[in-house]
């Protein structure tokens, strides 16, 4: 965790802004190793006399979480997951546990993304390979949308490996932030933030992965800092950020009108958001009562998921619409393309808007 972001972006408590219109500022009440302004172990508290809570800091990233103890409980492997292991002994760990366990959900889901993050950067990627990337295509058209960027601290909610949050700083020159809730990709992106280097394994087929490790300069990488966030929860207070960008994460979280209201909550007047979504609901990540669309198609709206979000964000238009933010820009059939092995990669279009606060 950078001090000039904790100092910046002076976050509070996720429990105490829950309960009330603020938080409480979170402090600094231990720090146990610290590199060159990176605190890597610690622990964050609450200063609220009457909260208290106590916020860790693991691998430079804060879990600034407000149901702490039952996100640690649901993810103890991610969490305390060694990264120091050859890749011999790691492939052996995955053939005794193997498919389906969660050790090979998580190698999966890393590999896809840091080879869509941080693939096109390989020195050992071959002019025939799959091009990765795409999502930095979603990401320049949301920006050009945008028109002219605000200054101030950008929210990058739903970072994965990061790669979408170094590329806001060098594109802008503002502090940038990266929350996300994926212990392992945030490890990831720590790496290549502290070490400029991306490890991750690359699945090939099966149980079968190879460990790509290479060196990643960025530039604008001084700007930036990743920490482990709710996305329906975030621990600012209101008004924080001018823009926040959220690609491909509104089908991820299990309230997508919560995450919507808090990014208006944390915006500024004026303040502008960027999202992407292929709407690719599941179960698994959101209640089927939660999607937006996807379901009730002999309703007025026939189960669009687009016209949906369109109306939710349309002032007036929706009983359920999200106070304080409208559409001011929209795109639709931008790509999306996610790596699931060697013979099998998954093709989206993604709808983007963008969206003022009010």
């Amino acid at each position: 965790m950078r001090l000039r972001h904790f100092e910046a972006l002076r976050p509070v408590c996720p429990v105490c802004r829950a309960g009330a219109a603020s938080g409480s500022l979170l402090a600094i009440a231990h720090v146990y190793r610290e590199v060159s302004g990176h605190i890597v172990e610690g622990i964050l508290h609450c200063a609220n006399p009457l909260c208290q809570r106590e916020y860790p800091v693991i691998d430079g990233i804060p879990l600034l979480i407000g149901n702490l103890r039952h996100f640690i409980s649901e993810n103890p492997l991610r969490v305390l997951l060694r990264r120091d292991l050859e890749p011999p002994l790691e492939s052996l760990i995955g053939d005794c546990l193997g498919s389906g366990s969660d050790f090979d959900h998580v190698r999966q889901q890393v590999s896809a993304y840091a080879w869509e993050h941080y693939g096109d950067l390989d020195p050992a990627r071959t002019a025939e390979d799959l091009h990765p990337g795409t999502m930095l295509g979603a990401l320049e058209a949301g920006l050009r949308a945008v028109e002219q960027v605000p200054p101030g601290p950008i929210l990058d909610v739903g970072c994965g490996c990061g790669r979408s949050t170094f590329d806001l700083a060098e594109r802008t020159g503002e502090l940038v932030l990266g929350v996300d809730l994926h212990y392992p990709m945030l490890q990831v992106a720590t790496g290549v933030l502290q070490q400029s280097v991306a490890r991750y394994p690359l699945r090939r087929v099966g149980l079968v992965y190879d460990q790509r490790e290479f060196e990643v300069q960025i530039r604008g990488r001084e700007n930036v800092d990743f920490w482990a966030c709710d996305a329906t929860a975030l621990p600012f207070d209101p008004g924080t950020f001018p823009l926040a960008v959220g690609l491909n994460v509104l089908d991820s979280v299990y309230s997508p009108r919560e995450f919507l209201s808090e990014l208006a909550s944390v915006l500024r007047p004026g303040g502008r958001t960027v999202l992407t979504c292929p709407y690719d609901w599941t179960a698994g990540a959101t209640p089927v009562e939660a999607w937006l669309g996807g379901h009730s198609q002999r309703s007025p709206l026939a189960g669009s998921s687009e016209a949906v979000l369109r109306a939710m964000l349309t002032p007036g238009a929706s009983p359920s619409g999200v106070e304080g933010l409208r559409i001011i820009a929209e795109l639709d059939d931008l790509p999306w393309r996610v790596r699931l092995h060697d013979r099998a990669t998954m093709n989206y279009r993604l709808h983007l808007i963008v969206a003022e606060r009010v």
